[in-house]
């Protein structure tokens, strides 16, 4: 934002000169050429989508656009052949994220876990720039809202219990061609929990990346990591770190992501608090992303 105030404030004392001394526009525009590589560009496509795989990237709609991402996540790969190797069982997330303009995007969707519907808004509080500002900021407010039965319908229950709040910083940066990584600090809060020891409010630090290894083809990896505000609490000693890898392809206007967690839900609340397998247990995941952008407005 400085370096464009001080070119236009550069351009008014060009154009007040060439007024006041006759300079011609051809000598204006050589000029203004010149000063034309200080303004810092914008880096672009630090990642192909969205998402990593489930967390949140710096990367949203274009304005007007509307794109309709289909994920999968399929049973244990251990379940061996009976199950066929994970793909008798499904968990599912359609959603839909739309381009409001060039710095806010909003989503929504519904997930087969918990039979949730989430909603989100994504807003770029600042951008990686050439030679300047060093890496691209994001924010992201979501909330979940669990639509299953309520455990004891005979109590008094309440609709505020079904929901959940997830808040992100996204902090990227396209390092080169190749490389992409960003940090997400992430807070994730409950309006009910199980019982008084539980976390209510658990603050996450998630990091992810990708590497290019072809003009269509990357190869993404992501973690996060729960911190403990009280070791007795239930539901973060019953759960695992969420951690995942996987592989862009990207043809036209679609993008297919292929990988492999140990985290069902593709919600920000549930793959990042409610992880309930882990590698070393042989509770790997396979499963993919599927979007397609449509063009809405031009």
């Amino acid at each position: 934002m400085m370096y464009e105030t001080v070119i236009r404030i550069v351009i008014f004392f060009l154009g007040w000169i060439s007024f006041n001394f006759g300079w011609s526009q051809e000598d204006l525009d050589a000029l203004l050429e010149e000063l034309a590589p200080l303004a810092p560009q914008e880096v672009i496509a630090t990642f192909k989508s969205g998402k990593i795989i489930n967390l949140h990237t710096n990367e949203y709609v274009a304005a007007g656009n509307l794109e309709l991402r289909i994920s999968h996540r399929f049973g244990r790969l251990d379940g061996g052949a009976y199950e066929l190797w994970g793909l008798d069982e499904s968990t599912i997330r359609i959603g839909l994220d739309y381009g409001l303009n060039e710095r806010i995007a909003v989503g929504v969707g519904r997930s087969s876990y918990k039979k949730i519907y989430d909603g989100f808004v994504k807003y770029s509080i600042d951008r990686q720039k050439k030679d300047g500002f060093p890496f691209s900021i994001v924010g992201i407010s979501s909330i979940a809202i669990n639509s299953s039965r309520f455990v004891d319908p005979n109590r008094d229950n309440f609709f505020r219990s079904r929901l959940n709040y997830v808040n992100q910083l996204v902090l990227a940066r396209k390092f080169t061609s190749r490389l992409s990584l960003e940090v997400v600090p992430s807070w994730v809060h409950y309006n009910l929990v199980r019982s008084p020891a539980d976390q209510s409010d658990i603050p996450i630090l998630a990091a992810g990346g990708r590497i290019k290894v072809s003009k269509r083809v990357s190869i993404n990896a992501e973690y996060g990591y729960r911190l403990k505000l009280n070791d007795d609490a239930a539901n973060l000693n019953d759960y695992y770190n969420s951690f995942s890898v996987g592989i862009d392809i990207e043809t036209g206007g679609h993008v297919f992501q292929l990988q492999f967690t140990n985290s069902l839900p593709m919600v920000e609340m549930g793959f990042l608090t409610e992880t309930n397998d882990r590698w070393s247990d042989g509770g790997i995941h396979f499963g993919f992303n599927i979007t397609r952008e449509f063009v809405l407005k031009h």
